[in-house]
């Protein structure tokens, strides 16, 4: 009688850990996206020591904050250890980038964050606007359909890292909220090829798309309606980014290959600013911000300013899920359609689904 509680609670200890050990591992492969040969878990007692090759401030932080918050974790003990037999170290590497044999298909989320404040992100959204040109002032109401679907990924050495190709498109459309039957005023088309790659804090994204646009038939019809221009065009586009703590600055540009109007010039330059906080603020919503600005030399290069901010619900993570409540600001050459040669100000409230 003596025995038998003692042996079955240390069976139970043992089974608990077991139980435990499996399910942070779940937890850090599947949500974390961390690489099965980047750590090692061990689990004593309650206490899980996680070692890892290299120290990662990000890591440590997460893995210290969130599996402290599972059931049967008394305490989370961090080891920074050098590679050996028992944690082998990433094959040999070309930028970064692991043995071309090493890779993903279709992976969760992109290698280059999808920017906040950019008009033509492909993403899912809903904004109202108070719109103001030089000719016309009404509510508009302006929704979006896209999305960046991984193709293939080439892992880096670090977690996070590496090479990914993608696929994308998207849908911009906008309506006169002020007319009888909300008249559909323009929509816009996107398709493209980005190839994005990261290494550390640094990201780059490489993008061949083509965007067509087409008039609203009710605006066609209205007898008010514009002369129609065929905008159409292929461009290249190449962005570097780079982050540090909660900021992210990037820079770049694109050239059209391919347009109609043929007069269309061809270069444009593009940078912005963002800012992503990770404390909740107002039910658990985050802040985030950002700025995005363009010159075209069609425009003599004026600068064209998006700016947006507000809440951030949902999780943090790359390819998660999230749900963004934001105030918008625009001030420049119109970004949506033919309509590119006119000087409009807006400003309203959007919701957008973010990946």
């Amino acid at each position: 009688m003596l025995v038998l509680p003692t042996y079955s609670a240390v069976t139970e200890n043992k089974l608990s850990d077991q139980f435990l050990s499996g399910y942070i591992t779940s937890v850090i492969e599947r949500d974390w996206r961390w690489r099965p040969d980047s750590y090692k878990l061990q689990v004593s007692s309650g206490i899980a020591t996680i070692s890892l090759i290299k120290d990662n401030a990000v890591r440590r932080e997460v893995a210290e904050t969130q599996l402290r918050k599972i059931n049967g974790i008394k305490d989370v003990e961090i080891v920074i250890v050098q590679a050996d037999d028992t944690m082998p170290a990433p094959a040999g590497n070309f930028l970064g980038i692991t043995g071309l044999s090493v890779g993903e298909a279709f992976p969760i989320g992109d290698l280059f964050r999808p920017l906040l404040a950019d008009p033509k992100q492909p993403q899912f959204f809903v904004s109202m606007y108070q719109f103001n040109s030089a000719n016309v002032r009404y509510i508009q109401a302006s929704v979006g359909f896209g999305e960046t679907f991984g193709l293939y990924r080439f892992l880096g050495i670090n977690e996070g890292d590496g090479i990914q190709f993608n696929l994308e498109g998207g849908l911009f459309a906008q309506f006169n909220m002020s007319t009888a039957s909300h008249d559909l005023i323009n929509a816009d088309y996107t398709i493209g090829i980005p190839v994005t790659y990261r290494y550390g804090d640094n990201s780059i994204r490489l993008r061949i798309y083509h965007q067509s646009s087409h008039l609203g038939d009710e605006l066609l019809l209205n007898g008010d309606s514009p002369d129609r221009v065929n905008l159409s065009f292929e461009a290249v586009e190449f962005l570097y980014s780079r982050e540090w703590h909660n900021l992210r600055v990037y820079g770049g540009g694109e050239y059209m290959l391919k347009k109609e109007p043929n007069e269309l010039k061809q270069r444009a330059i593009h940078w912005g600013i963002e800012y992503r906080g990770t404390k909740p603020l107002i039910w658990n919503g985050r802040l985030v911000s950002g700025a995005d600005m363009k010159a075209f030399e069609e425009h003599n290069w004026g600068t064209d300013i998006s700016i947006k901010t507000g809440l951030e619900f949902g999780q943090p993570n790359l390819g998660k899920r999230r749900l963004r409540v934001m105030i918008e600001w625009y001030g420049g050459f119109n970004p949506r359609g033919q309509f590119y040669i006119d000087k409009v100000e807006y400003y309203g409230l959007g919701v957008s689904l973010g990946f």
